[in-house]
C-alpha cells in the first residue's frame, strides 16, 4: 500500500514538473511535445522524426524522458546525461548507451567526464560488462576523431594505494563494512574489506576527472539499474556525506527511472524518502 501511495505521488510530479526546475519559466509553460522536440534536438543535434516500425511507442518515450523527465529536479543536462550513460552502462544496453555517450558530448561533457562515469561502474558490474561498455565508448570517440588514450587521471601509486583509498572510504562510511566482516574466517577478515578498498575506493574513486561527489551519485545510479538494494541503502549516506542532497539523489532516480524501470526506481526512492540524515555533514563540497 505504501509503495503504491508512493506511485501516485511521483506520478503526480511526472505529470506536473515542480516549479525548481533549472530551465526557464518560458520553457516551462510549453507543452511537452514541444519541449520534447526542443531537448531531442539538444541532446541528438537532429529533429525527432517519425519512428519505421513503432511510432506511437517512441512518441510515449520520447515524450515522457524528453518533455517530462528532463525537467522534474534541478539538473543540468550534462549531469542527466551522465547519470543516463551511468545507468544505461549498469543495464549493459549497448545501442542506448552508444547514443547517449554522444548526447553527454553534444551537451558538454568532456570525454575523460564520459569515460570515469563507465570506469566508476567497474566494482559494483565487474571488468566484463565495464570493458563492454568502454569499447562502445571508444567507437564513438574513434567516430569522432577523438584520439586515444584518453588523459591519465590516476592519482595513487602502489606504495600509497591503500592509504589513499581509506581516507576517501572512511570519511564516507567509517569502519562498517571491517566491522561486518570480523565473524568470517581469520584469513578474510582483512582480505575482504582490503579488497573492497582497493578495488572501488582506491582503484576509482581517488581518480581525477569526476570529484568524489559525482562518483558517489553515478555509483549510486549504477546500483540502483541492477537492483542492489542493500548496498543502496549504505551509498544513500555515502552520497549525503559527499555532498549530494536528497533532492540531487531524488531527481537521480526520476532522471534514471525510464531506463532502469519503476521498481528499481522505487526502491531506490523510498530507501532515500526513509533514510535520517539529522548526523550527517557534508564532507565533499566539491
Amino acid at each position: 500500500m505504501k509503495l503504491l501511495k508512493f506511485f501516485i505521488v511521483l506520478t503526480a510530479l511526472i505529470a506536473c514538473p515542480p516549479a525548481h526546475s533549472s530551465d526557464s519559466q518560458g520553457q516551462k509553460e510549453m507543452n511537452r511535445i514541444t519541449l520534447a522536440d526542443q531537448k531531442y534536438e539538444t541532446l541528438f543535434s537532429a529533429k525527432r522524426t517519425p519512428h519505421s516500425t513503432d511510432p506511437e511507442f517512441m512518441n510515449i518515450l520520447q515524450n515522457l524522458i524528453f518533455g517530462e523527465v528532463f525537467y522534474i529536479g534541478d539538473l543540468d543536462d550534462q549531469t542527466r546525461e551522465l547519470i543516463t550513460v551511468a545507468a544505461l552502462t549498469g543495464l549493459q544496453t549497448l545501442p542506448q548507451l552508444k547514443s547517449h555517450i554522444q548526447a553527454a558530448l553534444n551537451v558538454g561533457n568532456s570525454p575523460v567526464e564520459i569515460r570515469e562515469t563507465i570506469y566508476q561502474a567497474a566494482p559494483f558490474i565487474g571488468f566484463p560488462r565495464t570493458l563492454n561498455a568502454l569499447a562502445v565508448f571508444n567507437e564513438v570517440l574513434q567516430e569522432k576523431g577523438i584520439k586515444t588514450p584518453l588523459e591519465n587521471q590516476t592519482t595513487v601509486t602502489e606504495e600509497n594505494r591503500l592509504q589513499e583509498g581509506e581516507k576517501i572510504q572512511s570519511a564516507l562510511y567509517g569502519d562498517e563494512v571491517k566491522t561486518a566482516m570480523r565473524s568470517l574466517p581469520e584469513e578474510y577478515q582483512n582480505a575482504v574489506p582490503e579488497l573492497l578498498t582497493k578495488f572501488c575506493f582506491s582503484d576509482f574513486y581517488t581518480r581525477t576527472g569526476l570529484t568524489v561527489k559525482q562518483r558517489e551519485l553515478f555509483s549510486f545510479v549504477v546500483l540502483a539499474s541492477i537492483g542492489a538494494e542493500k548496498q543502496l541503502s549504505a551509498h544513500v549516506l555515502g552520497n549525503l556525506k559527499a555532498g549530494n542532497s536528497k533532492e540531487t539523489l531524488l531527481a537521480a532516480m526520476i532522471q534514471a527511472a525510464p531506463y532502469i524501470g519503476l521498481p528499481n526506481a522505487l526502491s531506490a526512492i523510498n530507501l532515500i524518502k526513509n533514510t535520517q540524515i539529522d548526523n550527517y555533514q557534508p564532507i565533499y563540497e566539491k
